[in-house]
């Protein structure tokens, strides 16, 4: 097999399998996790800035995240900004930080958490056939023979299993994880 394709395929399967999980930390649990806050922007002098950028992100306990602003006077742009990002939290501010206490996840938000997670998976599942049909092809153009072409194809039908079964597993750890009270 031209290892070229099938080193090139493997790597943008593994690719696809990191954006997964990344995108599974962005789906809370219950507990306080900063990267739930990774896609919040606030409004710094005029241009939207990533809050990593502006404060420390703590988990002080369990169920509560604490930002704390590297300059206090944006405190109040950092407050709207995650109480406009609709990730369901609401900002406590004391004048030095602002607190975020998780609450409690109900049954019914749970489910609904389960399938927004089956549904980022399956995402990820489609984005690693894209690939395999892309890697078949690139084969096809090479003009090997038939045989040569078959084993390659298997070959490249194996790494998608095995991706796809990493996608699995990762997937019923976040079920088990989102489910757990």
């Amino acid at each position: 097999m031209d290892n070229e394709v099938l080193n090139k395929t493997e790597e943008k399967m593994k690719k696809a399998v990191e954006v997964v999980e990344k995108h599974f930390t962005t789906v809370r649990a219950g507990r306080a996790n900063p990267s739930s806050l990774d896609g919040v922007m606030v409004s710094y002098y005029g241009v939207d800035t990533p809050l990593k950028q502006l404060a420390t992100i703590s988990v002080p306990e369990a169920r509560q995240l604490q930002i704390k602003p590297f300059d206090r006077s944006c405190l109040s742009a950092i407050e709207k900004a995650i109480f406009e990002s609709n990730l369901g939290y609401t900002p406590n501010n004391d004048g030095e930080t602002i607190r975020i206490v998780i609450p409690a996840l109900t049954e019914d938000r749970r489910v609904e958490l389960t399938k927004q997670v089956k549904a980022m998976a399956e995402e990820g599942r489609v984005s690693i056939r894209n690939i395999r049909r892309e890697a078949i092809e690139e084969i096809e153009k090479l003009e090997l023979p038939e045989d040569i072409q078959k084993h390659d194809q298997n070959e490249i039908q194996n790494l998608v299993n095995e991706y796809n079964k990493k996608i699995d597993e990762k997937l019923k750890a976040k079920e088990e994880e989102l489910l757990t009270v």
